[in-house]
């Protein structure tokens, strides 16, 4: 009798995220993700596994039928080869399906959504970027958040004190 693998099923292990983007879900819904490979020169997987990598203000953007990840900064080591021009914040192809892109596609151009990057990660020795198909968060539901965040912390505090 042979046991269930989990096929399909996301593993990570520790130190398999590279960079997240902390600030997407406070000011964006999250409705949708999907995983996309990434197009990328060596000098920028030797920056990542050095943990050079800030998603915070990057996004993407759809471009002759493909979609790219602009904005985001990939610090150059300094151990770099000098034949090669390091540029940190060019535009990287993101890779999905042919399905994939044109679902995105229609829910941006018709639905007023935005794509938004909200985390990097290792995924069998090739970098994963996790985009969401997102909808802005008017001032308020921040403003409510925050206040949310808060009364946990207040909360988790109280029980800690109560306790000792």
């Amino acid at each position: 009798m042979t046991s269930k693998t989990n096929k399909g099923k996301k593993k990570t292990s520790p130190g398999s995220t590279i960079a997240l983007n902390r600030k997407a879900k406070f000011d964006y819904h999250l409705e949708e993700k999907y995983e996309a490979g990434m197009v990328l020169e060596g000098w920028e997987v030797k920056s990542m596994r050095a943990g050079r990598v800030q998603l915070k203000e990057s996004y993407v953007i759809i471009r002759n039928g493909e979609l790219f990840l602009f904005g985001a900064h990939i610090s150059p080591l300094t151990s770099t080869s000098t034949h090669s021009v390091a540029d940190p914040t060019r535009m990287r192809k993101l890779l999905l399906n042919r399905r994939e892109i044109s679902h995105l596609i229609g829910s941006v151009e018709r639905e007023g959504y935005t794509l938004v990057p909200v985390a990097l990660y290792w995924k069998h020795g090739r970098a994963k970027l996790e985009i969401a198909l997102a909808k802005g968060k008017k001032q308020h539901d921040k403003r409510s958040a925050i206040k949310e965040r808060e009364w946990k912390r207040d909360k988790e505090r109280l029980l800690k004190h109560n306790k000792s």
